[in-house]
């Protein structure tokens, strides 16, 4: 996985190569600087060279949780070559110790792993594309349908209610369409263990006065932690302003992927 100016497109070979989008300096850059300014300090050099590729890992982690979901990776190492301000960072990582991996891991044990991956595929599409242009945010409320039902009500005419389960089906790409056309309608969506499609536009009646997320989230992220506090379910939501995809259970939040981009692949 390269992120930076590096070029690897001339490398033969048939480990799969992704590149993310970054575009900052190289670390002969840096080299050349500190020389010149008589800065050439090796201890100093490794301690900055250490913290930003701490800020690399996070980077490297939320691109293969991306790469996961979307199917392109599944076990084994990740090496990363990543270009960061001061300098290139070359970073080895397990799939099985990235902590959002472990964390959708969880989720899937919660309820179906193929309908957590269908949602969390949706809300991809509707963080990096919106609809029709512009940004979109968007909510799902996945398992113990009933009693999120019992906690919740309809905005507006519910446009699943009266529909085949073929066409309410989150496991079927061709409706996805629909749902990320829905998606711009205020509310959230309720989707079974099985993949079908409940509700959208729904309003959760929960008390969130005792949910503790991160501050500037609207309503839609309140709400959404804390149905997954009062039932089983899991919530996966998307934030209209960032385009960050965020996991709560238990009403807490348990996966937040910001910067959502696919990689580009070459072998």
């Amino acid at each position: 996985m390269v992120a930076g100016e590096l070029n690897f497109e001339e490398i033969r070979t048939g480990i799969p190569i992704y590149y993310t989008s970054i575009h900052p300096k190289s670390l002969i850059d840096h080299l050349v600087s500190v020389e010149k300014e008589g800065k050439g300090n090796v201890k100093e050099l490794i301690g900055q060279l250490s913290q930003e590729a701490s800020g690399n890992v996070e980077q490297l982690q939320n691109a293969v949780a991306v790469e996961y979901v979307l199917g392109e990776l599944d076990s084994g190492l990740v090496v990363g070559v990543v270009e960061a301000k001061d300098s290139s960072s070359i970073i080895v990582h397990s799939l099985e110790e990235n902590p959002l991996i472990k964390a959708i891991r969880e989720c899937e044990e919660r309820t179906s792993p193929e309908v957590v991956n269908a949602a969390l595929k949706i809300a991809f599409d509707i963080a990096i594309a919106g609809r029709e242009g512009k940004k979109v945010g968007a909510a799902f409320v996945i398992g113990d349908t009933e009693e999120v039902l019992k906690r919740s009500h309809q905005m507006i005419l519910n446009p699943y209610a009266g529909q085949t389960e073929a066409d309410r089906n989150i496991l079927d790409r061709k409706n996805w369409e629909s749902v990320k056309e829905f998606a711009q309608l205020d509310g959230i969506f309720v989707v079974d263990e099985e993949g079908k499609i409940h509700a959208a536009g729904r309003y959760l009646d929960v008390d969130a006065k005792s949910v503790e997320i991160e501050k500037g989230l609207g309503g839609r992220h309140v709400s959404a932690a804390a149905i997954t506090r009062d039932t089983v379910a899991i919530a996966v939501t998307v934030s209209e302003s960032g385009g960050v995809l965020r996991v709560y259970k238990d009403g807490k939040e348990s996966i937040c992927i910001d910067s959502i981009q696919p990689c580009k692949k070459c072998m």
